[in-house]
């Protein structure tokens, strides 16, 4: 039987087998032979070239091939043969050099308008514009009067024209790519803007920017030949295709072969670099020890006043302490509210389990502890504080500080919260190095350590796999390593097994609840699931439209929920045993963030709804928001077995 390892191996090359097929089609190696060949020319011109390409012997001038000079002679006498090939170094050399400029310069700024966003990509779209609204040759022209004729000026102001399409494609692929989880995985381990971009997205980005390159360098070899053509390009020193297509001109007449050899020269070598650019588009593009944490004891209480006066005395050992967090969107519908007055507390060593309905805001009430909110959030209310660090408002510089450091993050979609394209043991090492003075040997040394600690077996080995050779679980286990990089004091796990099967979700969260007992950390765990929150959870927030409904202590709201949207996901909750009753189903779904209805945001759906509950806004008094709390009679359905 095919062990793990071997079936991910198998499965890599089954992913590769199509682009390498891509690769070896004949319209692939007929123009990659023909640039092979070029190269061989240009590196080996004095050892490859019969003759002194700048010899003039005017008694062969103006020759057809014959047995001494091959390819005929121009109109000085010079060898053609030597000629060309002394000229593929010319139309390579500036080609490289034109294309070196414009993609350093290009997707520098690219990847930093891209990724940064603000005033400099602004700047940067507005002098892109302007640029490519001036034709190329008449920009190029431009140039080369200001900086002066010769090769290397022309192919400085060709590479200053390229540089805006690398970074107008560069921008683009970017503002894709930092959307993705593994970004935000980056960020909240800690590593800086210049790291995430450089070693991050840069080579998640490369298959367009390969392709745009070897594009490019076709056009720079037709601008080149162009520019000497004009007499603006290569010197009298130098032996350029144009050049000698300008001198043919002028002597067609006497010799009609001397043009022919120059030009298919310079339609083959375009002609190669776009089918070769072809070929990748197809290919490249897609269709010391730690020491535990322990809970310090309950010394005193700090009270904490809430929306309607009353008073929760929030422990001495508060971690993490929100209050009145109030968040809203700038969207197409308008400005929405998507947390309205959130406030909850966690205590130092405490699992806390976050749920709720899909929409109902938990992933947001993480995204703003740790300051990750989409662009168009914000924080308009309320204090999320980190021990005695203030979180909201915080600077890029204290972010990168907490995150990793002090916070580490476990995404629902493992794989997707890594990159694609580095191994699992260099994301890790960057993730420890982000943060820490270790060296190299060992930041690779503590990486082990993290695999073995989450339980990665072989890890020495499994160091330099890819994401896409880790099962689910293993990929997720990969993840917990990552956040635990650097001893967080708390941990947030957004739905870290619902994309896995039962067996390994029990797996994941028996990992979790070992390294909270073992490391002493706090557990922050957002889940659709109330048998986890049973099972994990000291005590637990029901979440719905925005806001806390209820909180408390795990055994006292399960097993006696005072809010009905509490109740109706108990009732919800498939019972063990052989009853085939039909399922309880909450009526309606979740409304948008920008339709929040007034008064009592469950009263639509609630069965116990009055006219009271869809009047003034309900504040959450003792643990509980709802306005006919103790009206209801206790909650009848079968309890939760605790």
């Amino acid at each position: 039987m095919a062990t793990p390892a071997a079936a991910a191996n198998d499965e890599a090359a089954r992913r590769l087998a199509p682009r390498l097929k891509a690769l070896a089609r004949p319209f692939v190696l007929l123009p990659a032979a023909w640039l092979l060949l070029l190269l061989a020319c240009a590196v080996a011109a004095p050892l490859v070239a019969p003759y002194d390409p700048f010899h003039p012997d005017l008694k062969h001038r103006l020759e057809a091939p014959n047995a001494l000079y091959w390819l005929g002679t121009d109109d000085l006498g010079r060898d053609t043969l030597s000629r060309l090939v002394f000229g593929a170094r010319t139309a390579l050399l500036a080609s490289l050099e034109s294309v070196a400029i414009g993609a350093v310069l290009g997707i520098g700024i690219g990847l930093a308008a891209g990724y940064l966003g603000g005033w400099l990509d602004r700047v940067a779209m507005r002098l892109a514009d302007v640029m490519q609204s001036i034709p190329a040759v008449l920009l190029a022209l431009a140039l080369i009067g200001v900086f002066g004729k010769g090769l290397g000026n022309a192919m400085l102001a060709v590479g200053l024209i390229f540089s805006v399409s690398f970074m107008r494609i560069t921008r683009a692929v970017v503002l894709a790519e930092r959307e993705r989880l593994y970004v935000d995985a980056a960020r909240v381990l800690g590593l800086g803007p210049l790291a995430i971009m450089l070693r991050q997205i840069l080579p998640n980005v490369a298959g367009p920017l390969v392709v745009q390159a070897s594009i490019s360098l076709g056009t720079a070899l037709l601008i080149e030949a162009m520019l000497s053509f004009l007499g603006v390009g290569a010197d009298s020193t130098q032996v350029s295709w144009g050049a000698m297509l300008e001198t043919a001109r002028q002597f067609q007449s006497e010799q009609p072969f001397l043009p022919v050899l120059p030009g298919v020269a310079i339609t083959l070598t375009v002609l190669a670099f776009n089918l070769l650019g072809d070929a990748l588009r197809d290919s490249l593009l897609p269709g010391g020890p730690r020491v535990p944490r322990r809970a310090a004891a309950v010394t005193a209480a700090r009270p904490v006043a809430d929306d309607v006066g009353w008073v929760e005395a929030l422990p001495a050992d508060t971690l993490l302490r929100i209050e009145h967090l109030t968040v809203r969107l700038q969207g197409p519908q308008g400005d929405a509210e998507l947390l309205s007055d959130v406030s909850l507390h966690l205590r130092r060593g405490e699992v806390l389990g976050l749920v709720g309905e899909s929409g109902c805001g938990k992933s947001i009430t993480a995204a703003a502890i740790i300051g990750l909110l989409p662009p168009a959030a914000r924080v308009s209310g309320g204090s999320v504080r980190l021990g005695e660090t203030e979180l909201v408002g915080m600077d890029e510089a204290l972010a990168r500080r907490v995150r990793g450091r002090r916070i580490g993050m476990v995404f629902q979609d493992a794989v997707a919260a890594l990159s694609p394209v580095h191994t699992v043991g260099r994301q890790l090492i960057d993730a420890v190095r982000a943060h820490g003075g270790l060296d190299a040997r060992q930041a690779r040394a503590r990486a082990i350590e993290l695999l073995e600690m989450v339980g990665v077996p072989d890890a020495q080995r499994r160091m330099d796999d890819y994401p896409h050779q880790f099962s689910g679980g293993m990929a997720q286990r990969v993840v917990i390593a990552g956040a635990l990089a650097c001893d967080p004091e708390l941990l947030i796990a957004d739905e870290p097994t619902t994309a896995l099967d039962v067996t390994i979700q029990a797996q994941v969260l028996d990992l979790l609840m070992e390294l909270r007992e073992r490391l002493g950390m706090s557990i922050l765990l957002i889940t659709h699931d109330l048998g986890v929150v049973a099972d994990a959870c000291d005590r637990v927030a029901v979440m719905y439209a925005g806001q806390m409904v209820e909180t408390g202590p795990v055994r006292e709201v399960l097993a006696r929920p005072r809010h009905p949207y509490t109740a109706a996901l108990l009732a919800a909750m498939p019972k063990g045993g052989g009853d085939a009753a039909v399922l309880a189903t909450i009526p309606g779904r979740v409304p948008p963030a920008w339709a929040w209805p007034q008064g009592c945001r469950f009263h639509p759906r609630c069965p116990h709804a009055g006219e009271v509950c869809a009047g003034a806004a309900v504040g959450l008094v003792q643990g509980v928001r709802c306005v006919r709390v103790e009206g209801l009679e206790p909650w009848k359905g079968e309890r939760v077995l605790l």
